[in-house]
């Protein structure tokens, strides 16, 4: 017993006498940094492709590093052996991220960067890699070299290349020693009002890619010119005809136009749009109706001054539309909405807007697309720009079925690759009351609107979420929050960019956020 009280005793003296000495005063100091050799490796290293034959390097900054290094080598398998393909050195971090021009085409590369500073050795080194896409160097067809048949079609003179390809049609065209020299080439033989794209090629290489729409082949169609009186033209057609009008200003008739058969109603030249003041007003008989490269105005005169209510208006009665289009069209200055269903018992198939840019309407007494009364079936609104409309405020679109005439009909909405600027703002975009109705909502831009309604009307069980995704919204947040009514995005897949429009109170809406333009944000035309 006393030799294991002996041993205790001694156990204890000596774990006092270690704590007593780790609580001295001799302890070495806190270490608060860590000093070596050699610098850190940055990390975060992210290849993107931008335009087409270009990359944007990013990476975290690393602590004592004065410059860094940048090396490419051709192959994607992160092969550094062998002497690269381009080296860059003395890169600061203030111009991160880095973008590097002149890669080939189609062409897989792998990267890698390492710190360098002064006094310290260089970190090791980081990779990544990255294929580039088909080269573009075709530059935008100039619209004045564009006719029904032919097309002259340009590119940096002296760039090699074999050949150009064009669908539909499969036409081949094979590139002469001269026209490379000259970096141009004309091509017959296309159809008339057909969307091509051109491929130009050095063997099987893509060296550029550009697309284009032939003109209207005049042909049976009937020729209108800005003297003669549209409103007598479009009731003279029969059901079915082709109007073609010239360029310039129609003023012989100011106001509405009704049509009750199948028309096509176009300009000549996309780049020359023929001017028009006046409200188109659709009744039974109508079937099939397309408006294509038009500019319409719903203001005129100055004493007084006449406001349009609609550009298109669908009178009462029953009867039903298969096919409603309208293309590439320039709209302003109405009043009211920019299409208005006013049937009760009227429906439309397929109602469509691509390519337009509509502008000014204040959506006084009604809403902007309004179908309150009838049945739209599929709207599909793509590659198109708004700008201060619904402004009143108002919903941008309605489709309402208010009258019960439709009941269990399915309406479906589809919005994509559009600009929204000042739309709705203090709305909601959707106002959708159909039974088993669904939106769909993608790759749009968002901007300058609140929407006091929350985006969409949800107090009904008529009324679905739309389904949205990759969309942009910037000042226009409340479209997030769902104010009142309706969230109307939880994607999670949105974002907040600043578009850096160039000059949105112009009408100028090009984006210069690098991210919209890499992921195709908005409307096409101003992404270029």
């Amino acid at each position: 017993m006393n030799k294991l009280l002996k041993k205790f005793t001694y156990i204890v003296g000596m774990a006092a006498a270690i704590f007593a000495a780790g609580c001295s005063d001799d302890i070495d100091p806190e270490i608060t940094s860590l000093n070596v050799n050699q610098l850190f490796s940055p990390v975060g290293l992210d290849a993107r492709v931008v335009n087409k034959t270009s990359v944007r390097l990013n990476w975290n900054s690393v602590k004592n590093a004065k410059t860094y290094t940048i090396q490419f080598f051709e192959n994607g398998n992160q092969d550094f052996s062998g002497t690269p393909v381009r080296e860059i050195t003395g890169v600061t971090y203030d111009v991160v991220p880095y973008t590097v021009t002149g890669f080939g085409g189609e062409t897989s590369y792998s990267v890698r960067i390492k710190a360098v500073g002064e006094d310290i050795t260089d970190s090791k080194w980081v990779s990544a890699t990255f294929k580039t896409d088909a080269e573009q160097i075709f530059y935008n067809v100039n619209p004045e070299e564009i006719t029904a048949f032919t097309v002259v079609l340009r590119w940096p003179a002296g760039e090699v290349a074999t050949s150009i390809t064009l669908n539909p049609g499969n036409v081949t065209h094979t590139v002469t020693s001269s026209e490379v020299a000259a970096g141009m080439a004309e091509i017959t033989g296309l159809a008339g009002e057909t969307n091509y794209t051109a491929t130009l090629l050095n063997g099987t290489k893509v060296r550029g890619t550009v697309t284009f729409r032939t003109l209207v082949d005049i042909g049976d169609a009937i020729a209108v010119h800005p003297e003669d009186d549209l409103k007598a033209a479009i009731d003279a057609a029969q059901a079915g005809d082709v109007l073609v009008l010239f360029p310039g200003v129609y003023t012989v008739l100011q106001g509405d136009i009704e049509i009750n058969k199948s028309i096509t109603i176009k300009g000549l030249y996309p780049h020359n749009k023929p001017i028009i003041y006046n409200r188109f007003v659709f009744s039974a008989g109508v079937e099939n109706v397309t408006f294509r490269d038009l500019e319409m105005v719903g203001t005129y005169g100055s004493d007084p001054v006449i406001k349009l209510a609609q550009a298109f208006f669908f009178n009462a009665g029953t009867y039903n539309v298969n096919s409603f289009l309208v293309e590439g069209c320039t709209i302003r200055g109405y009043n009211q909405a920019l299409i208005y269903g006013g049937s009760a018992v009227m429906k439309i198939e397929t109602l469509t807007f691509n390519n337009c840019v509509v502008s000014n309407i204040i959506n006084d007494g009604g809403d902007f697309i309004d179908f309150r009364s009838g049945h739209v079936v599929k709207l599909t609104i793509t590659n198109s720009t708004f700008n201060k409309v619904a402004a009143a405020p108002r919903d941008f679109i309605r489709l309402d079925n208010s009258s019960g005439s439709f009941p269990g009909s399915t309406s479906a909405v589809v919005i994509d690759r559009c600009t929204f600027y000042e739309v709705s703002n203090g709305r909601r975009i959707l106002y959708v009351r159909f039974v088993n109705n669904t939106s769909t909502i993608s790759n749009t831009i968002f901007a300058g609107a609140e929407a006091t309604y929350g985006g969409y009307y949800s107090n009904q069980a008529a009324t679905t979420q739309p389904v949205c995704s990759k969309n942009n919204y910037f000042n226009a947040a409340s479209f997030l929050s769902g104010v009142t009514n309706g969230k109307f995005d939880i994607s999670g897949t949105h974002t907040s960019y600043n578009p850096g429009f160039v000059n949105a109170a112009s009408g100028n809406f090009t984006v210069t956020n690098e991210e919209l333009q890499i992921n195709g944000i908005g409307d096409p035309r101003w992404l270029q």
